[in-house]
């Protein structure tokens, strides 16, 4: 009998509300296939990608549309000047690598004195870094996309025109000015795809920026747009119980988790059962002493030494853990010295050292993953002419001198945004974003531990309680005081859990206080290994969606 094949590629959306798995954390959506699947911010955004998984592109393809999308239906949480760490796992090399998202403060000398004379502002253009976001989204899709700019925009510009607000038009127009540069550039995809970004940063759109930041007394200019580069960089990694775990470098706050891991692994946490007195208190615990090192050494490494190498070692994270009293909560900030090697037990001094951020996923049918984090905290800076909002990132760096984080001319804030990818046999395991500052790798340490550790699958790891731990320093408080910048130390916010479990916590030194909504704001996709097949879900007004393909007919 002649094989017909029926080739029917649905793009299918699987909403569901009113999942519960315990004390559920508002669960949203769920999707599962094998032909490609996406988490992201709200169902436009998902329907760009898909769209584009189902015309042949790849997880970048696929990621550039969310992403651009995303500054359209999640403005308010992302804007197209915002910023957004990009990784990308390529099924061929079985590596990850990191496309660097974030822009730099101004070079000017006299602009860094006057936030140095006069804080650095949380809202407006003086708060702007380098609009980054279009810049990492093309160089990814020039590297490792197969599609024009043209066509991943198309769904952006589609809700563009369809839109009623007064910079929607503006920013359709910026943005055909890309395609125009692009289809009128001769030679290959990737020098098309190079010459739009350089309209953005070196063409009329530049100078057009550069009118708008000095009439509105912003520090920018076009010789800060000329000299942005989004940075190709190696992924960092600690294996943990066979997991090769990924995140960005300290540009970012991703090694923390990794620090958290280096501890974790020195405890049996699956016999202590999930959400018992002692899991959340050793994890907890855990989470101080990685966030107290945070706070101390991470920066821009472009412009500090910052010792990772020492920091995510065996032998530091040997002397480290056993600080930790399981029958006592820490009060103190005790970073470590990953250099000398002293794990420090001192008196618990505090050290030099959002509003806005949504996610995005996915999974290819090749088995090539993209795990972003786009941002963009408002109030913004707004350039109306041309449609291009700005983000406000420069606060996530400080203005005390000489700290690793403080502010100096063109260097990148040390942001939390923090996308994950989790390798089991150097092939997709896991990848994850979660928006929410600086519960942002607290809540993805806890999601990969109850998937690698409990066996959940996202479905229920999205729904489990959570807990969320204070003593930290607040990232987006540029104060140069760090004792102003440190949250109340021992303060142990709890998703709704059993009263037994709260007294203990509470009689061994936890200040506990009992939240009745979301612990910020995760996205996940589990792929399983065995059958092929992705699963994804999603919390708080994000969505996901597989590409379903229909089976051979004979």
């Amino acid at each position: 009998m002649k094989k017909i094949k029926t080739i029917l590629l649905l793009i299918a959306l699987f909403v569901i509300s009113g999942t519960s798995y315990g004390n559920s954390q508002h669960l949203t959506s769920v999707a599962s296939g094998k032909a490609g699947i996406i988490a992201a911010g709200p169902s436009a955004s998902v329907k760009a990608g898909l769209t584009i998984l189902d015309q042949g592109g790849n997880a970048v393809d696929a990621a550039s549309a969310v992403i651009f999308n995303l500054a359209v239906s999640d403005y308010g949480l992302f804007c197209i000047g915002g910023e957004v760490p990009f990784m990308f796992y390529e099924t061929g090399s079985r590596k990850v690598m990191v496309f660097n998202g974030m822009g730099g403060a101004p070079l000017d000398l006299k602009a860094i004195e006057w936030y140095y004379s006069n804080g650095i502002p949380k809202n407006g253009i003086k708060s702007a870094t380098v609009p980054s976001a279009v810049s990492t989204v093309l160089t990814a899709l020039e590297l490792k996309g197969t599609m024009s700019f043209e066509k991943v925009i198309a769904p952006t510009l589609s809700l563009l025109d369809s839109g009623k607000l007064s910079w929607h038009k503006s920013l359709a127009v910026t943005l055909r000015k890309l395609v125009s540069a692009e289809k009128e550039t001769k030679g290959s995809r990737e020098q098309k795809i190079r010459a739009a970004r350089d309209r953005f940063y070196k063409g009329d759109i530049a100078d057009e920026l550069n009118k708008y930041y000095i009439s509105s007394g912003g520090f920018l200019r076009k010789t800060d747009l000329e000299a942005h580069k989004t940075v190709v960089e190696e992924a960092v990694s600690v294996n943990y119980r066979g997991l090769s775990v990924y995140k960005c470098n300290t540009w970012t706050q991703g090694p923390v988790l990794l620090q958290s891991l280096k501890l974790l692994g020195n405890y049996d946490l699956k016999s202590m059962g999930f959400f018992s007195s002692d899991y959340i208190h050793v994890t907890t615990e855990a989470m101080k002493l990685a966030y107290a090192d945070r706070d101390k050494y991470y920066g821009d490494p472009s412009f500090v030494s910052v010792p990772l190498k020492q920091l995510l070692s065996d032998q530091y994270a040997k002397i480290r853990f056993p600080l930790i009293d399981m029958k006592k909560a820490s009060y103190k900030i005790r970073p470590g010295d990953p250099v000398k090697m002293i794990a420090n037990d001192g008196p618990g001094e505090i050290w030099p050292g959002e509003k806005g951020t949504t996610t995005c996923v996915v999974v290819d049918k090749w088995g090539n993953v993209v795990a972003a984090t786009p941002s963009a905290n408002p109030e913004y800076g707004i350039c109306e002419t041309l449609g291009i909002a700005h983000n406000t990132r420069l606060s996530s760096l400080n203005t005390q001198k000489g700290h690793p984080n403080s502010i100096e001319p063109g260097k990148r804030p040390r942001i939390t945004l923090t996308p994950t990818i989790v390798l089991k046999n150097d092939k997709p395991f896991l990848a994850m974003s979660v928006a929410g500052g600086d519960m942002q790798d607290q809540v993805s340490l806890q999601l990969l531990l109850d998937i690698a550790e409990f066996g959940m699958m996202p479905e229920q790891a999205i729904s489990a309680p959570r807990i969320y731990s204070h003593q930290i320093q607040d990232s987006f408080n540029p104060s140069s005081d760090p004792a102003v910048r440190t949250g109340k130390t021992a303060a142990l916010d709890i998703y709704k859990t059993d009263q037994a479990v709260i007294d203990d916590l509470s009689a061994r030194g936890h200040i506990m206080n009992v939240v009745q909504g979301a612990i910020a704001h995760p996205i996940a996709i589990f792929t399983d290994q065995l059958t092929g097949i992705s699963y994804a879900a999603t919390q708080k007004g994000k969505r996901c969606g597989a590409v379903k393909q229909s089976v051979e007919n004979q």
